[in-house]
Parts: structure tokens; sequence; C-alpha cells
């Protein structure tokens, strides 16, 4: 008996094709499973990625983290606060991480990092108060060794990372850059119930006391005393929300001032100080404004003294904001300049009615605790430790009092005219 043979509806024979189309499937296929066999990918989970190397730079305002990946991740971040939080998460990823460069500082708290399980790891930044992501890029390093995260992230206001947090609610974050125009807030056309805001920094504080007097009064004490002085007359206003960046004998590094002032979006932040110098017979107060250049070796002097604050601390200082890079930003830079300028004027204006002022009292030099690229800012030298008599001023409830109420009635006339010119709460 022979082999079967079918036929198909016309009545052509077609047993025999069949079976030599059955034989070829039968040999593709062993050839396949061989090929997969035998294969460097097989059926195994690919490698995790590997991160390489993991850096942050820059001080309480602003901060760049970068983390340099093996081959190129998948990136998905999003924004969460109780605290105000960066999560990045990447597929299974291996952290080669050494602990000294994840340590806190700047404008990061902490850093953590993790596997989540499922294929998925997890980097959490959490900063001192809230943030923008100003830009999140997944980048080719230039020599092909692999591929890189840059994060940028400089402080913001509660309203500021709200508003990032309900935009993410209706988009899903992603490594695509923000635009430009959306690294600085938009002042008071986008928060219309914005009052006018000031925020005094008592100067010094902790383990760095400033200047003392000759009859031992130590300058953290008196600048303290006096912003809150300043602080009580304000509220008492009852048009302006007032803000100190320290309310006790606390340490303060000079980028964490400005970062509260930024946070809290001031429209002005008064830094007060009281200072000695050689001169004993030098009295009186002073009002400065930032400049690159000082406007006479005195200024210069006390800059280069109130600057190494942070060395109290054993705090290394880096200036790592050399140049301006951005055209946007350092027009706003111009802008907060020619305002810090107007208040200076209008603070002597009305310190010279009620208290002594040193002769050319408005001065200007490279104050790092002024240079809030959006925050009009004055450092306020109120006397003369070094003096016997400003010593006694300083001291006196009286006199602390005429000098807050000027200050005050500057702080009047500034937010009035601002106000007027629709660039004011």
């Amino acid at each position: 008996m022979g082999l079967a043979v079918f036929t198909h509806k016309s009545g052509r024979a077609g047993g025999i094709f069949f079976y030599a189309a059955y034989f070829r499937a039968a040999c593709l296929l062993s050839l396949v499973v061989a090929c997969l066999a035998f294969s460097p990918v097989s059926f195994a989970a690919a490698a995790p990625l590997a991160v390489t190397s993991y850096k942050m730079a820059g001080d309480a305002t602003k901060m760049r983290i970068v983390m340099n990946f093996d081959r190129e991740p998948d990136v998905k971040w999003f924004l969460l606060r109780g605290p105000h939080r960066l999560v990045v998460d990447l597929p299974s990823t291996k952290f080669a991480i050494n602990a000294k460069d994840v340590k806190a500082r700047g404008l990061v708290r902490s850093v953590r990092y993790g596997d989540l399980g499922e294929g998925v790891s997890r980097l959490i930044l959490t900063g001192k108060g809230p943030f923008a992501v100003d830009r999140l890029d997944v980048l080719k390093n230039d020599d092909g060794s692999g591929y890189r995260i840059a994060i940028d992230m400089s402080a913001a206001s509660v309203r500021e990372f709200d508003a990032a947090l309900a935009n993410q609610a209706l988009t899903t974050g992603s490594t695509v850059s923000s635009d430009k125009g959306g690294r600085v807030g938009t002042g008071p056309v986008s928060n219309p119930g914005h009052r006018f805001t000031v925020v005094i920094d008592p100067g010094h504080g902790g383990i760095d006391g400033g200047a003392e007097g000759l009859n031992g009064t130590v300058e953290k004490n008196v600048t303290l005393a006096f912003a809150t002085e300043l602080r009580e007359r304000l509220a008492a206003v009852g048009k302006y929300d007032v803000f100190m960046t320290r309310e006790t004998d606390q340490f303060l590094r000079l980028d964490d001032r400005v970062r509260i002032a930024r946070q809290h979006e001031a429209d002005l932040l008064i830094s007060i100080h009281a200072d000695t110098i050689r001169v004993k017979g030098l009295r009186g107060a002073t009002v400065y404004t930032v400049s690159d250049k000082a406007s006479d070796p005195e200024a210069q002097a006390l800059a280069d003294r109130e600057n190494l604050s942070d060395q109290f601390a054993g705090m290394e200082i880096k200036d790592d904001d050399k140049e301006v890079t951005d055209i946007l930003i350092d027009l706003i830079r111009r802008e907060t300049h020619g305002f810090s300028m107007r208040f200076a004027q209008t603070l002597v204006g009305q310190l010279s009615t009620s208290v002594g002022l040193i002769n050319n009292p408005q001065r200007s030099a490279s104050f790092k605790v002024l240079k809030a690229p959006d925050v009009p800012s004055v450092l306020v030298e109120l006397g003369y430790l070094s003096n016997a008599k400003d010593e006694a001023q300083l001291l006196s409830a009286d006199w602390r009092g005429k000098a807050a109420q000027s200050i005050t009635n500057a702080i009047a006339l500034f937010a009035s005219a601002r106000a007027g010119a629709g660039t004011g709460g």
C-alpha cells in the first residue's frame, strides 16, 4: 500500500508537496533554536545599567547633579512634597557611587538610591526647601564612554513648586528640558495674591559671632535684637509678609540666607550688621549694595570679612557663578540691581533724619549675601562696635526703635513705588 494521497477540491494531488514543506519548516525551526542557544543574548535578562560616577556642585541657591552611566538610561522623573523631593526612576541599575559624593550639600539635604524590584531602580533627591528643576537632560558623553544625566536645580518658592506639581498632574515628567523662560518666577503677574514680602537677615550667628565691641558686645546678638525689633514694626503695619533668616543664635551659610529670601519670593532682603574698624573715630550707619567692583577700599575690606563667614564652620567656599551664561538671568540681575540702588537711596534719606551716617553712606562691594539675581538686597551696617558711642547706641532700645522706624518708612516708600509701577505686591 502506498502513501496516502491528499486531494484539493480541485482534484489535484498535493500530498508530496505538503510533506516537503513540513520538512523544510522543521529544519528552519531547529536552526533558530540552535542559534539562540549559542547566542550571547539568549533568553537571559539584560544586564543592569551601571552608574559609573555621581557628582554634585553648587550651593543652597543652585545645584548641578551629574550621573554617568555605561549606556543610555531610560529616565522618568517627578516631584513630591512633604518634604520637597525629586524622584528619578531608572531601569534596574547598579549604583557604584562613593559615599562622600552623595553627602548632603547646598540645596540638596539628602540623597537616597536603590532597587525597587520588578526591574526598576530609584534615585531620590530631597531639597532643603522648595526648588525648581530647571533642566533634566540625558546626554551622550563626548568621549563615547557612555551617557550622563545632568540635573540643574535652583531654589524656588512654595508657590512655584506647587505650580510644578499641578503641571505634573497634567503631564508626565520626562527627560525633555524645561524652556528657559520657565526658570525664573514671573513675579506678581502670576501671583496676584502676593503681598510685599520682606526678609530680614540678622548677620552672623552660632559659631560665627561676628565683630566684638570695645566693651564685649558681640555682633551676632546686636543684629538679632535689631532684626527682631524691625520685624515687629513691619508686622504692625499690617501690609507686609515678614520673615527672618534666623530667629535664634543659629549659624547659617551665606548661600542659605539667599535661598531663604528666594524661597519666600522676597521683594526685599535687608541684611543687618555692625562691624568694627581700626579707625576708632569712625562712626555711623552705612547702606551697601552689591557690585563686582567695590566703591572704595573700606567697602572691599568689609565685603572680604563678611564673605569669610562660612569659614567659621570649616566650610569650603567656592564661587560657582563667576560668569553669567544665561542672558535672561543677566537681564533680571540688572533690573534687580536697579531696584536695590533705588531702595538704598531711599533708606539713606530716611536714616539721615534719625541716626548718624558716615560720610558717603551709600556704598557697594561684592557681598555674597546680596547676590540673589531676583531679590533687591541691601546690607545695613548699623554702626561700628569699635566706636564706644556707636556701641552704646546699638545697645539702646530707644536708638534701635528710631533706626527701625526709619527703615520701616523707607520700605513703605519703596513698596508703594513698586506697586505703583506694577512690580510690587
